[in-house]
């Protein structure tokens, strides 16, 4: 009777250990499918280019969807926001944003990103001066970078500049002393003449889908090998032992 016991702890644990690897196997492909759906979302918007107006950044059902948008307009004088811990190339960096003022009448103002710039091992920050005049702009209009769990932080520096590791839309309104500015932001199309190294990847510094996958299959293995433990045991444990016999 105690054998069976054992034998019946064994796979209580077997199982309850197997279930747990298998939903972390689960949120892993579910993960894969949310960012390759995202990933194939953005390339029928970038094979398309249909052109939208830069107001729609401002539209508040649109703050998660992304959208080809164009339009005049001039960067204000408000401080640059340079958006810390970014990596190109695996290099160190921050991607640097500008608010930028659509001439369209009624449009609200909206960060637009102007590229990424190496950081010194000193952390000494870039400069970054306003590009002059009215300019002709054309991008993706996307959410701003995800700051996962943690609160954006936002630090002016001395040199006026705002370095942040996250982009907040109402907190940085105030810092930028702008009476409004629209929730999503521009990435600047990379074939403008305008700004610096950049591209219209959506999932910089996070994992791809077939990283997600592979983490899928590992769970999925690790709770297989549990089973198949679980199973080898029992086999031994109810194996007769010859030397008694």
């Amino acid at each position: 009777m105690s054998s069976w016991r054992s034998i019946a702890g064994w796979w209580l644990l077997a199982l309850l250990v197997a279930a747990g690897l298998a939903s972390l196997g689960a949120w892993q492909l579910g993960r894969m499918h949310q960012k390759q759906a995202l990933l194939d979302a953005v390339q029928q918007v970038l094979d398309q280019r249909t052109p939208q107006p830069l107001a729609l950044a401002a539209d508040v059902a649109r703050t998660r969807d992304y959208d080809w948008a164009s339009g005049a307009g001039r960067f204000t004088d408000a401080p640059a926001v340079l958006l810390d811990n970014q990596q190109r190339d695996d290099r160190p960096g921050v991607r640097v944003y500008r608010v930028f003022q659509p001439a369209a009448t009624g449009a609200a103002p909206l960060l637009v990103e102007l590229g990424w710039l190496p950081l010194p091992g000193d952390r000494q920050l870039p400069g970054v001066p306003r590009p002059s005049g009215e300019v002709q702009v054309a991008g993706l209009l996307a959410p701003p970078p995800s700051h996962g769990i943690l609160a954006a932080v936002v630090a002016e520096q001395p040199t006026g500049q705002l370095l942040a590791t996250g982009l907040d839309a109402p907190a940085l309104r105030d810092r930028l002393r702008q009476p409004s500015l629209a929730p999503r932001v521009l990435r600047l199309d990379p074939a403008l003449p305008l700004g610096y190294a950049r591209d219209l990847d959506v999932l910089p510094n996070t994992l791809p889908p077939e990283r997600h996958l592979g983490y899928a299959v590992q769970w999925f293995a690790l709770a297989l090998a549990v089973l198949a433990i679980a199973a080898l045991l029992t086999f031994r444990k109810r194996k007769p032992d010859k030397t008694t016999q």
